[in-house]
């Protein structure tokens, strides 16, 4: 077993800020909020074990769940059963509760945190399809100041961020907008903790027409997926044949053969990939039925 590293805690936002102006990225210094993965990262099981950690656990301001300014604002701390039992994320974020629902087990959700999801980076990651399909804009700061990242460019690629050395995870802001409809789906060894074969979360808003008969025109279409590729992605193309259709039968058979041939799954110990392939298709076509009435 490696030696531990040495771990900071800082009380107070400045205080933490501080420790990270030394950092580099020749001399990381590691946040961590629930330590869900901390064992195997200190074992060297994902990427390079870490030389020092900085505790974020007590930092009281990177907690809470808040509309403001036509958004919902979540601190980085906030846990999946924060998530879970909050009134605002039952009626403003559905998907995101359903999402945080199949994290680990109850200890798991205790602990971990939607920041440590989003940081963490991992291409399997449940919560992160859904911030994909909902613009989520990611709040981040340092010492220098703060700015605002489109979840669409915060993760660069296999378990790297947009983040500099010195930057911490505000909070996340999650755009409220009229008559958005945003459904998830996760498909996993078993119905309960499992790592996803394939996650995914679909956005929508119906274009309003009183006078139309039948499934509305679809528009402003996100489809984030996870699982199926080095980094969470967006399906573009897919979201191009959704955008401006109707959620027919056609539709859902077009936007599979779509989504079949966009996405470049690999094979590793819990699929291969042409299961993750086949099975995206099938959950994405299901979807887009269910929502038609179909």
């Amino acid at each position: 077993m490696p030696i531990e590293p040495p771990v900071d805690s800082p009380r107070t936002l400045p205080d933490a800020f501080a420790v990270l102006s030394g950092a580099s990225l020749d001399a990381p210094i590691r946040p961590l909020a629930g330590a869900t993965d901390l064992l195997v990262q200190i074992t060297g099981e994902i990427g390079h074990p870490p030389a020092r950690l900085l505790d974020l656990w007590h930092l009281e301001e990177l907690r809470g769940i808040e509309v403001e300014s036509g958004g919902l604002v979540i601190g980085s701390l906030t846990t999946y059963t924060q998530i879970r039992r909050s009134a605002l994320c039952r009626e403003l974020a559905p998907a995101l509760v359903d999402a945080a629902a199949t994290i680990g087990a109850a200890q798991i959700q205790n602990r971990g945190t939607i920041g440590g999801n989003v940081a963490n980076a991992s291409p399997a990651g449940d919560t992160l399809p859904v911030l994909l399909a909902m613009d989520a804009i990611i709040v981040v700061a340092s010492g220098r100041g703060r700015r605002e990242i489109p979840a669409a460019a915060f993760w660069q690629a296999y378990r790297r961020t947009a983040l500099a050395p010195d930057e911490l995870i505000l909070n996340i802001r999650l755009p409220l907008l009229p008559a958005r409809d945003v459904r998830f789906r996760k498909v996993g060894t078993r119905r309960a903790q499992a790592i996803s074969k394939v996650v995914l979360a679909l956005s929508w808003r119906d274009e309003t027409d009183a006078t139309e008969v039948g499934p509305r025109v679809w528009r402003d279409v996100r489809l984030g997926l996870g699982s199926v590729a080095p980094t969470p992605i967006r399906a573009r193309a897919t979201e191009r044949v959704l955008e401006g259709s109707r959620p027919t039968p056609e539709t859902a058979d077009r936007a599979a053969e779509t989504l079949a041939g966009e996405i470049s799954p690999i094979d590793d110990v819990r699929s291969t990939a042409d299961y993750r392939r086949s099975v995206a298709a099938r959950v994405l076509h299901r979807l887009i039925r269910e929502a038609g009435g179909w």
